[in-house]
């Protein structure tokens, strides 16, 4: 068992941290975007190209499976979920991309890229205190290091406090952490499907809102390029993040997503050659002590399983002993409605969609 759990951590910890590397890419590039397009226009297109491109992604995986009603893998949303996955949208789609793009306007590259360390913070306080997902002290003592490193990067000595710029970037992580604990709340549903909706949607409302406001519509270079790095920065980067809270919850996804500025950082250096003053390294060095803490936390205890029915991919692990009422190929991993029964059992676990309980 304790191998499996791990096999399963580590695997989805690279899945977040993939997620991390593209959504960090992408931040540079939204910042050389906005000499030429406005904010609500980036975030439009970024979003866009995010949901057009899972569709046609959707489409392919439709074709290549084909129509075999003996395989039961895409099942309908519950219509108990649809608010969670429409305030997602609200608040990380909508709220949050047009605050980042707002923020990058005032704020250099490589400081914005290590302030979004600040999401991860903001998913972990807001999963612990209202979600009531297990925090253990060393995720405790990384925020803290996390929120010491993205104070020191928001202080600007000459305006005796956090310029602007900053508190917007700040803002649209605080959107996207409620973003992502209302995410974990539909994660067990098809991750591509949920990602594709929020990008058509918030891209249209972005897209829309830019419009209006009197933003011309760019050339088809700017269209096509911006769409593209949308639809890895923010569709695939998404759908991977969705995966990963399926299995590690919302601190501990966010937390490994932290290193997505990281990689914004060095990307952003290439573009913009510039001698970092000292409180950014200092800076830096408190959101990698952060982000090691985190990394290395482990957690294990005995625990009850309630029973339990839902529907997820999932292998026949020790968690997932049970019949099936269709003609099953044997096929590891797959998806269908399934139950569970109650059990008690300790082991090495993390708040996925099965051990969501009190401590």
């Amino acid at each position: 068992m304790g191998n499996t759990t791990m096999h399963t951590r580590y695997s989805a910890a690279f899945t977040a941290i993939l997620a991390a590397v593209l959504f960090g890419a992408t931040t540079p590039f939204a910042k050389a975007l906005l000499g030429a397009l406005s904010p609500f226009m980036v975030a439009g297109l970024f979003y866009l190209g995010s949901g057009v491109g899972l569709a046609l992604a959707i489409l392919v995986r439709r074709l290549w499976r084909g129509k075999d009603v003996d395989r039961p893998d895409v099942h309908p949303m519950p219509l108990a979920e649809v608010p969670w996955l429409i305030g997602a949208i609200a608040a990380g789609g909508m709220a949050g991309p047009a605050l980042l793009m707002f923020g990058l306007n005032a704020t250099p590259a490589a400081t914005a890229s290590l302030l979004l360390n600040l999401e991860g913070v903001f998913t972990a306080l807001i999963a612990w205190v209202v979600f009531r997902e297990n925090v253990d002290a060393q995720v405790f003592l990384g925020m803290v290091a996390i929120v010491a490193g993205g104070a020191l990067l928001s202080w600007e000595p000459e305006g005796g406090g956090p310029g602007a710029g900053a508190t917007l970037v700040a803002g649209a992580c605080l959107c996207w952490a409620i973003d992502n604990n209302l995410t974990r709340k539909v994660s067990n549903n098809d991750a591509m499907i949920i990602a594709c909706i929020k990008g058509l949607v918030a891209g249209s409302v972005n897209t829309g809102i830019a419009l209006l406001s009197g933003a011309h519509v760019p050339g088809a270079g700017l269209i096509v390029a911006s769409m593209v790095a949308g639809f890895a920065g923010y569709g695939v980067s998404l759908v991977l993040f969705v995966v990963a809270l399926r299995h590690l919850g919302s601190a501990r996804t966010g937390a490994y997503f932290s290193v997505a500025p990281l990689f914004g950082v060095a990307i952003s250096f290439a573009l913009w050659p510039e001698r970092p003053p000292l409180f950014f390294w200092i800076a830096a060095a408190l959101m990698a002590l952060g982000i090691w803490l985190h990394l290395r936390e482990r957690h294990m205890h005995e625990h009850t399983h309630d029973a339990l029915e839902h529907n997820h991919r999932h292998r026949h692990d020790e968690h997932h002993q049970h019949a099936h009422d269709f003609d099953w190929d044997g096929s590891d991993p797959h998806t269908h409605p399934h139950c569970h029964a109650r059990i008690t059992h300790t082991h090495a676990h993390f708040p996925d969609i099965h051990h969501r309980h009190r401590h």
